[in-house]
This record gives C-alpha cells, structure tokens and sequence, in this order.
C-alpha cells in the first residue's frame, strides 16, 4: 500500500524515481536538461556527485544539490523561468512539427504553461507556471507589470524618435502607453536600446521601432516584472525564488 507520505499533492506516488525524473519534476530542467546536468558532474545525492543517468532517488530522504543549491519537489503550484534560446515557438504544442518551447523546459507538473509569448527569434525571459489566476493578472493591461528588453534595431534613431516611443506611438491597435527608453550602445548590427514597456500586445517592441522607421534585428527580454536571469545559461530553467514569487504577486494587484 501506498502511504500519504509517499504521494505527490495529486496522488501519485513519487518513490523511488529516477534522479532525472526528479530533477525535471522539480522544474530544474526538462528531463533531457536533467541528463546533461548529471553528465556534467553538477548533480549530487546526499553529498556525492550522481553521474549515471539510471540512479534512482528517495525525495523523502536524499538530499538532492545542482550546483550544490538544495533541490526539492514543490507540492503547491510551480514556478519556472526560462532562458529561452531563439528557433523556439513559445507554445507547448505545434501540429507542423516546429521546435517549441515544450521541448526545452520540464514536462512535469501536468499542466505547465508559458505565461504570454516570445516571438520564435526572440530571446530571454520567459515564466512557465501553473497558476493560472497569477498568470491571468499579470498579463491583464490593467496592472502594468513591466517588462524589459534590450533591442539592436537597424540605423541610430534619433533622440527625438526615441522620445516618441517614449510619450506613446500610434500603432495598428492604437496608441501605446508611456515607455522608458535608453540608448546603450552602437554595433556594425545597428544600434542598442533598453525599452521597458507596461503592455503586452503581439509584437509589441518590434512594432514600436518599425512604426520609427528602425526594424528590430535582435530581440532579448532581460526581465518580466522582477525576474531576471541571472546567470541562468540559455535552455535552461529554474524555480523563481520566494521574494521574486513574491515580487510577482505584488506587481500584479491593484491595477492602476
């Protein structure tokens, strides 16, 4: 007979398992991530480096480390980051076959969804949750949860384009709400400019600069509210931690 205490908040039982299936079910990485973490000698049970994919693990008593970072299962809902790489849909299913999203990130928990999109060639952060009442405000227009990104667009727009962005510009769908904008640096690619925008439409970044005259070549979200990447490699996903948890849910009540 199966006891309580080896059960997962849905029933199911949860030992012993593969430390790979444990790994992808913690939201460390998608099952084939949690293999190459073990093979790169990142992984250890109670204290001892685990390389071979077939060790299996007891979550009510080993202590599982990557990096030497304590690592456990989430019995409430879960909450991802990922450092999404360009040539992905952000979408846990395409009938033509594409890469997805799905792909790169943990197939467990059932019911894990990226929280908006990122455009195929567009990089950085992107949440996976499966708490859809979070995800619903902070996606609502009403709260204003800001989201930053760093794009390299053709040309060197001028400084009084960039303060059209910055005031609201006439799009398709109507004008967008104020912007914060910085001009970082120039390329032999074009020029790069930090913008922090409080809305989510389709396309929205890359259609403020088209609607200046300056296309978008690069595309990277660097943070969605207070969540950043840190030195999270690109691929690759881990749980947020309790303040950006947090910081996520303040951000997300009240709506101005």
């Amino acid at each position: 007979m199966v006891t309580a205490s080896e059960q997962g908040a849905h029933g199911e039982r949860i030992v012993p398992m593969r430390l790979q299936k444990f790994l992808a079910r913690a939201g460390v990485a998608s099952r084939r991530g949690s293999e190459d973490l073990m093979t790169a000698g990142r992984v250890a049970v109670n204290g001892e480096i685990v390389t071979e994919l077939g060790s299996k693990v007891d979550p009510r008593v080993d202590v599982v480390t990557v990096d030497g970072a304590a690592v456990e299962l989430a019995d409430g809902p879960v909450y991802l980051v990922l450092n999404k790489p360009a040539g992905y849909l952000t979408t846990m299913a395409d009938p033509q076959g594409r890469p997805t999203v799905a792909d790169i990130v943990p197939r467990e928990p059932a019911g894990l969804f990226p929280v908006g999109r990122l455009d195929k060639d567009t990089t950085g952060v992107l949440l996976f949750m499966t708490d859809g009442d979070l995800a619903h405000r902070l996606l609502h227009p009403k709260y204003h949860v800001e989201k930053r990104y760093i794009a390299t667009v053709e040309g060197a727009p001028s400084d009084g384009n960039l303060k059209r962005l910055a005031r609201g510009i006439e799009l398709d769908d109507g004008p967008t709400k104020p912007a914060r904008i910085r001009r970082l640096a120039q390329s032999s690619l074009g020029t790069s400019v930090e913008i922090v925008i409080s809305e989510g439409r389709k396309r929205q970044v890359k259609r403020m600069f088209l609607a200046i005259g300056h296309p978008v070549v690069v595309l990277h979200r660097a943070s969605f509210g207070p969540v950043e990447l840190g030195d999270l490699a690109e691929g690759l996903t881990r749980p947020l931690t309790g303040r950006e948890l947090e910081s996520l849910k303040a951000a997300s009540v009240g709506g101005k």
